[in-house]
């Protein structure tokens, strides 16, 4: 399944956990979500917002003060 790009670099939170969120009811199940951002806030918002709303965190990297999550959305 192909994965879709976010990029929210540069985005306080709670930006980036909403933009997410709205991108993610635009998908179909299963669909997965690639969300880049650069504010460190966004790693603990975004499991967290896993956790809440049982989407899928698959991955999260960072890597030059830019965090990459992978978000499978949840099945209906």
């Amino acid at each position: 399944m192909s994965e879709t790009v976010l990029d929210v670099k540069g985005l306080s939170c709670p930006l980036p956990v909403l933009r997410a969120n709205k991108a993610l009811r635009g998908l179909p199940p299963g669909a997965r979500l690639r969300l880049l951002a650069t504010d460190r806030a966004a790693v603990a918002d975004v499991q967290a917002f896993c956790r809440e709303t049982g989407h899928g965190l698959m991955a999260w990297s960072e890597e030059s003060g830019v965090f990459s999550f992978v978000i499978r959305k949840k099945e209906s």
